[in-house]
């Protein structure tokens, strides 16, 4: 049996952040309805498409099942309501203030459920005067104070390579208070409400940065300090070939094991002295061999050096396909898309190698009791997606 096996959950969320935490719900076992608006989820019609299909919604909401709902008009309200009185967790993802002027608050639906662990993920949080101010990652990344800590030369921060704060801020926090929430309940028999901030939440990520602003009295020097690029060990140095490599002996002996691979010897070691001058010797003896080669002299030795890989060779890596992480695939028009890893203990796993994605509003007849899907249930259409029984 899989950890939430049994626990149904109302996912009402559009894009990056719900979709993901509730994805991690449903990879452990939670039946999770898909609420979607007329039209559906905007993230089915974005690019790169898989036939007739978007590949990221795919992959965003494997093994959920779909249904539609209008909850400006008071049919939508009302079967809302009625899916609420049998689901143990409740994600939304709207701005502050929407689900009360929609009617289905958690203080109205906490009356028809007490058990429901209702959590609702936004930019700023619930309260405050950014609250319902309109943003998207960059800008909570901004707000946070993280974009401040690296900039090129012109002074400029470069942009973040990855979703930050939807991600690390948002779905990562609510998959962990609602399995908080879903443990407390076992103790209370009782519910509670989430407010999960996507800006504040980037705030964990710069703990080092605060404790030198609040205990120096000065911020960290942009691009200066020793993961930002202010030391010669925790850099990027560009190869013979073009390629890069990421380079991090961070550690005394992890250092002097890289310098005698690169024959960085004696004074030149000491990158204490001259930091910028010890970063341009490396970069020096790094530019004269290709990445293989590098990779040949460091192969062996604890030198925390890796090749900066492109997206294909990551998906292709050796070490990630040994560990299963791309075993999980599911199907999308005419491609198998990988699926985002989720490693839990072997004993738990589903035993299926895919799961399908929700045709909009494929549960459009579906009643409000508890959701059950069976092996047994299990069908495919003619474009290889599963088709499962009611809910």
């Amino acid at each position: 049996m899989q950890p939430l096996s049994g626990i149904r959950v109302l996912d009402l969320t559009t894009l990056v952040p719900g979709p993901i935490a509730t994805l991690a719900l449903a990879e452990a076992g939670a039946n999770v309805i898909k609420v979607e608006r007329p039209g559906g989820d905007e993230a089915r019609g974005y690019e790169p498409r898989a036939g007739s299909d978007s590949g990221i919604f795919a992959i965003l909401n494997r093994g959920k099942r779909s249904i539609v709902l209008d909850l400006k008009s008071p049919e939508g309200v009302d079967r809302l309501k009625r899916l609420v009185a049998d689901a143990d967790v409740l994600v939304e993802q709207f701005r502050p203030g929407v689900m009360a002027r929609l009617g289905v608050s958690y203080d109205i639906l906490s009356r028809i459920n007490k058990r429901l662990i209702y959590c609702a993920i936004s930019g700023y949080g619930q309260t405050g005067p950014l609250s319902v101010v309109a943003a998207h990652d960059l800008n909570y990344v901004a707000e946070s104070g993280m974009l401040s800590l690296v900039t090129t030369a012109d002074g400029t921060p470069p942009l973040p390579p990855a979703l930050i704060a939807d991600i690390a801020g948002g779905s990562y926090p609510a998959i962990i208070n609602i399995l908080m929430g879903l443990l407390q309940r076992e103790r209370s028999g009782q519910g509670c409400y989430i407010d999960v901030s996507l800006a504040e939440n980037v705030l964990p990520f710069l703990y080092a940065a605060i404790v030198q602003q609040q205990i120096n009295g000065l911020g960290p020097r942009p691009g200066g300090e020793m993961t930002t690029g202010g030391s010669a060990r925790y850099q990027i140095y560009r190869t013979a070939d073009d390629r890069f490599l990421s380079v991090a002996p961070v550690e005394d002996r992890f250092w002097l094991n890289f310098c005698d691979r690169i024959g960085l010897l004696g004074k030149d070691r000491d990158d204490e002295l001259d930091p910028a001058k010890t970063s341009a010797q490396i970069a020096a003896r790094i530019r004269e061999k290709t990445a293989a080669e590098w990779g040949s002299i460091f192969s062996g030795h604890d030198v925390c050096v890796a090749v900066v890989a492109t997206i294909d060779e990551a998906l292709k890596s050796e070490h990630f396909r040994v560990r299963g992480v791309f075993d999980k695939k599911v199907r999308a028009g005419e491609v198998d898309l990988i699926g985002l890893p989720m490693p839990f203990d072997s004993r738990f796993r589903s035993s299926t190698a895919s799961a399908a994605y929700p045709l909009l509003n494929e549960a459009a007849d579906a009643g409000v009791g508890k959701c059950s899907i069976h092996k047994e249930d299990v069908q495919s259409d003619p474009q290889g997606r599963s088709l499962h029984g009611s809910i």
